[in-house]
């Protein structure tokens, strides 16, 4: 299948560094501290915060810092396949340790220490890219639940078919079997929370796929910071005035 036209446009229209629609929704889930959906292209997740709370094991607080648990899972008709995943199929669990890890190195754990936080995510419609959406949606609970982070976070993946770097890669090109490059930064600063491969990439080819997939990062990072400006901007506006 050729993946790049002629003219040099992906199967969607795309051209090679261009990501997909970006779109996300705050306040989504009334019970939860925080919650957002996260939406690239045709993929969209929805992700809940609870907490930070009291340790409800206490045999895992840990009384300098907070705990972060995540759960992953996929809905049964997120994909065309309709085939149901199981929370404890090794995908799940791989993708709640990544979610998790880079959590742990966003968020201000030692502000709230003996507590615990809940993140859950679910993958509401599949088409590429989930592992960076998820991520982002997660992110985008955190900061709505009003935990305080480092940074902001932001994640992007960009891989290399048709001898060529392109960003943000859907279902299709996903499937191409090609080298899959996910990064997560903190673009203030500058600093990489999330570096993972799949299939074997020559360094040559990994650089150019890294420096795209971090100028994804990049673009998904000033998007998410506008939308979480609005956010807070609505939400004073509804408020009203503050009195003193």
């Amino acid at each position: 299948m050729e993946y790049i036209s002629p003219e040099g446009l992906r199967l969607d229209g795309r051209r090679p560094k261009e990501l997909r629609q970006l779109s996300c929704q705050f306040g989504v889930l009334a019970k939860a501290d925080g919650s957002a959906t996260f939406e690239m292209g045709n993929t969209k997740v929805l992700a809940a915060v609870f907490g930070p709370r009291e340790v409800e094991q206490r045999s895992k607080a840990q009384h300098g810092r907070a705990i972060v648990q995540c759960e992953y899972a996929m809905a049964a008709f997120s994909t065309g396949e309709r085939r149901k995943r199981g929370k404890t199929d090794r995908r799940s669990t791989e993708l709640s340790t990544i979610i998790r890890n880079c959590l742990e190195q966003t968020i201000l754990l030692e502000l709230m220490p003996s507590s615990q936080i809940d993140v859950y995510v679910q993958v509401l419609q599949a088409d590429g890219g989930t592992r960076c959406a998820c991520i982002n949606a997660a992110m985008l609970a955190i900061a709505e639940a009003g935990i305080p982070v480092r940074d902001l976070m932001a994640a992007c993946a960009a891989g290399y078919l048709d001898s060529t770097s392109i960003l943000d890669m859907n279902y299709m090109e996903d499937s191409g079997g090609g080298p899959d490059v996910a990064v997560a930064i903190h673009p203030n600063l500058s600093t990489t929370v999330l570096l993972q491969m799949d299939n074997k990439i020559a360094i040559d080819v990994f650089e150019g796929v890294y420096g795209l997939a971090e100028q994804g990062c990049k673009a998904v990072a000033q998007f998410m910071r506008r939308e979480l400006l609005a956010h807070v901007q609505r939400l004073a506006v509804m408020r009203g005035p503050t009195r003193l």
